[in-house]
């Protein structure tokens, strides 16, 4: 059952001494402090902390009138969401861009029939319940067949796992258990629940459950209500701006409608061989150039957390793969800047070499005709039939310094195997349009934690 629990942030010890202020008292006096010139003690001089009612009413009825960026002061707020399905966490990881957040790894969770949601609470066809369940039954016990099977052709063949040189037995053990977790893990159906942390302000919390509350699964609108009945108890005012809108549900109801077109064009259980679309835009105003070298902007860094010059923070990166499986998607989503898109379709099925795919084809075949007939019916839980090993198109459109910093952590060490695939792929295209920054640019070897 989904669980959604608001934290309180409180002040540690050593902030003993600083004034005491709620998300909302905070939001109020620091729009104050942007229309005074008192300084933040006279501010809040006037305020009774004990009553703050009052101060909070006159300074947020501003944001009825289009000053939202004061629902951006309330610091912030964290939620954790129990049991929610792993398609629900990507969709509010890639609503909520300015969240800081994690996911269950799918190295942890439960890998069960009983960790799905109930047919119902996903609005699973009725008629259709009994096929999806066993879909995914069948699933999970493929999924620990080949895992039981991969460990042991681990353990007995080693040289197939990359162990760091005088590495301990507890990592040897460790590392050659994600091996067979990370390759099995195509089977895992996208309903199955995990677990999500988030932490944005009251204005970003307001956007993202507007959004959730505009889709049209009932697992998404049950979330908004819950996070919503969360967030009144920290923020009350500011979430009364959380409810389904028009044009979210409009623009929902048009992506679902193209996705389920191209959806059913290109359905199938045929691994899609990889390409990859890197489109770098370097122009700037004739009034303010940008005259800086690329390597300037790079070869100050000491690794990729270092600070990167105007020549690629100002340097636009679109970069999309035809066929990254929802198995990488759950990660690269998690990239916040700018924009990432998907159709969230299935037109291939990803499995490593490992895997012997025809062992597997009458399942994947029954998964994709189940898929099939709820895209036909043009049903929104189409969703919750793919499996992690569907592979879908993926843009994501950013800055140059972004995609760099993406490019060296999702290819360095302990980075998945095939995520530092598509990466290395698109950094390659990348440097073939920016060459003088390939010295600068390092692309890793996703050597094993």
């Amino acid at each position: 059952m989904m669980k959604v629990t608001g934290l309180a942030l409180v002040p540690p010890p050593s902030a003993a001494d600083l004034p005491k202020v709620t998300p909302e008292l905070l939001a109020s006096v620091l729009a104050r402090y942007s229309r005074s010139n008192e300084g933040i003690a006279a501010i809040l001089a006037k305020v009774d902390v004990a009553n703050p009612d009052a101060s909070i009413d006159r300074i947020l009825k501003f944001v009825d009138y289009g000053h939202a960026s004061i629902g951006g002061l309330t610091g912030g707020l964290a939620v954790a969401l129990d049991g929610v399905s792993m398609w629900l966490a990507y969709k509010i990881f890639e609503i909520a861009q300015m969240a800081d957040g994690q996911e269950s790894s799918t190295r942890y969770i439960t890998m069960d029939p009983a960790n799905i949601p109930g047919s119902a609470e996903l609005g699973i066809p009725d008629d259709l319940a009994a096929r999806w369940k066993d879909v995914l039954a069948r699933s999970f016990a493929a999924y620990h067949s080949e895992y039981a099977r991969l460990d042991s052709l681990a353990a007995g063949e080693p040289a197939r796992v990359r162990f760091p040189r005088d590495a301990k037995a507890a990592v040897v053990a460790r590392i050659r258990k994600n091996y067979a977790l990370d390759r099995a893990r195509y089977f895992i159906p996208f309903a199955t629940r995990t677990n999500v942390g988030l932490v944005q302000t009251s204005r970003m919390w307001a956007q993202t459950v507007k959004h959730l509350d505009s889709l049209p699964q009932p697992e998404a609108r049950s979330a908004a209500s819950l996070i919503r009945d969360e967030l009144l108890k920290q923020s009350p005012r500011l979430m009364r701006h959380s409810y389904a809108d028009a044009s979210f549900g409009e623009q929902a109801r048009q992506e679902l409608a193209a996705s389920i077109r191209m959806g059913l064009e290109r359905l199938s259980t045929q691994p899609l061989g990889d390409e990859v679309w890197v489109n770098v835009d370097r122009a700037s105003p004739p009034w303010f150039p940008q005259d800086q070298s690329v390597p300037e902007a790079l070869r100050h860094r000491a690794n990729r957390y270092g600070q990167q010059g105007a020549a690629t923070r100002r340097m636009r990166v679109t970069f999309a793969w035809n066929n990254l499986a929802l198995a990488e998607l759950r990660d690269l989503n998690r990239h916040r800047t700018g924009n990432r898109s998907t159709p969230l379709i299935q037109a291939g099925f990803y499995l490593p070499p490992e895997i012997t795919r025809a062992e597997h084809n009458a399942l994947l075949i029954d998964q994709m005709e189940l898929t099939r007939e709820m895209m036909k019916r043009e049903s929104p839980s189409y969703v919750y039939s793919l499996l992690l090993g569907a592979q879908t198109p993926f843009e994501h459109g950013t800055h140059a310094d972004k995609f760099i910093y993406e490019a060296e952590l999702r290819t360095g060490m302990g980075a998945h195997f095939r995520y530092a695939e598509h990466l290395g792929a698109a950094l390659r295209a990348f440097l073939a349009q920016v060459p003088e920054a390939r010295e600068w640019v390092v692309e890793g070897t996703a050597e094993p934690e």
